[in-house]
């Protein structure tokens, strides 16, 4: 019995291992590409922010019919640049709020 204990004693835990693979070789630690999307600006009433309302086409799988489905994310607009009906490029971030996990990279296409 006492051989078990020092056996489970012995092993490594996660407070003796290294943090990081950084910690170990002192390089940093490539990150993985961040998602984009291209979507539709719905609405820019709030400061700094827009939603951009992005359709995609699903089939039924069982009757085999194409239709539409719209996802609307929020997102970080540092400039106040895009309005109402804007295609715009997006990009995914840190969270900047509650329900804002988004940020504009660039205005595709300005309205009339």
């Amino acid at each position: 019995m006492s051989e078990n204990l020092e056996q489970v004693n012995n092993t490594p835990d996660a407070t003796t291992a290294p943090a990081s693979v950084e910690a170990v070789n002192g390089s940093s630690v490539k990150r993985g590409r961040r998602k984009t999307r291209i979507g539709k600006v719905v609405s820019n009433k709030m400061d700094k922010s827009i939603i951009v309302a992005i359709e995609r086409r699903i089939i039924h799988p069982i009757y085999k019919k194409y239709f539409k489905k719209t996802t609307k994310f929020m997102a970080h607009d540092q400039n106040n640049v895009a309005n109402i009906g804007d295609i715009v490029k997006i990009m995914e971030t840190r969270p900047l709020s509650a329900r804002k996990r988004w940020r504009l990279v660039e205005v595709i296409e300005k309205v009339k």
